[in-house]
């Protein structure tokens, strides 16, 4: 991204930006969530994902979860999840979930996935059916935010039929690295498709993306992305800093700065996005609930 700021710090692999670095929740106040989640079997993003924001959401007696299983079948740059032949697709997984949620007492559940490209539907018939359990069991409103499916657009549409209440598919980065980032098997045109394609089937469903930034891309690449997207339909958004999870992973190309978020933010919201969420440790489902409620 161009630096507006030719005094913003340059990455050091050996420390962070003092903006960075946070307090832990006090107590073990987030031990409910772990022990409830590790109890039930079931896979959450922040633990996958090794979110920084993990502590916090499971003190807040809240976490993304991750269904499919817990082995993905690509191999994005930034990702640490872990990849391979993922096991067969668990059945009770739904009926689990959703008694998680209730247990919880979410008003606002978040479902995320590893990417099942071995599946003939991409697991877009699980996730309806975790979608019904959660309706089933709960009265929370529900956020998906699956894989691109490979492009399947018959699983788009199962998952436009049982009309989640927001539909979160994340860019992650600007088309100029989108091979990088997010590997060969990603197509940004198929991903402003799909949010056409959703927007087109049901307006209602309320569309969300986000990126990551500090992994290269310029701030006029960063407009033009966010002007495609707008057009596509997507009127929420997030923006967060990329942090590298583990030395495999893609290094950190710049740390930005919060108040170039905040600018980043105040401009996405005057080219059209209705909600924004920019911060360094934001991320597609922080505070999620929050976001959804001022709508």
């Amino acid at each position: 991204m161009s630096n507006p700021n030719p005094q913003s710090p340059i990455p050091n692999p050996q420390s962070l930006p003092r903006w960075l670095k946070r307090n832990l929740p006090k107590g073990n106040t987030g031990q409910f969530t772990a022990r409830l989640i590790d109890e039930l079997g079931l896979e959450t993003v922040c633990d996958q994902a090794r979110c920084p924001n993990r502590m916090e959401c499971y003190s807040r007696k809240t976490a993304t979860f991750m269904i499919l299983g817990d082995v993905c079948t690509r191999g994005c740059g930034f990702c640490s999840v872990a990849t391979g032949r993922p096991r067969p697709v668990d059945p009770d997984e739904p009926r689990r979930l959703a008694e998680a949620a209730r247990r919880l007492g979410l008003r606002h559940v978040v479902v995320t996935c590893v990417t099942r490209d071995d599946l003939p539907d991409g697991g877009a018939e699980h996730f309806c059916r975790t979608i019904a359990e959660i309706r089933r069991t709960t009265a929370a409103t529900v956020e998906v935010l699956p894989s691109d499916f490979a492009g399947n657009r018959a699983a788009v549409d199962l998952l436009i039929r049982a009309a989640p209440e927001v539909y979160n598919h994340n860019t992650e980065t600007v088309p100029r690295l989108y091979g990088t980032v997010r590997g060969c098997k990603s197509d940004y045109r198929w991903t402003l498709e799909m949010f056409r394609r959703i927007h087109k089937q049901n307006s209602a469903i309320r569309l969300k993306t986000g990126l990551m930034l500090g992994l290269g891309e310029t701030s006029e690449e960063l407009l033009d992305t966010l002007a495609d997207l707008l057009d596509a339909g997507c009127r929420m958004l997030t923006l967060g800093q990329y942090l590298q999870p583990s030395p495999a992973q893609l290094p950190v190309v710049r740390y930005l700065p919060p108040e170039e978020f905040d600018t980043l933010g105040k401009s996405a919201r005057r080219m059209g996005f209705q909600q924004v969420a920019s911060g360094p440790f934001v991320r597609s489902s922080y505070h999620a609930r929050e976001m959804l409620a001022e709508c």
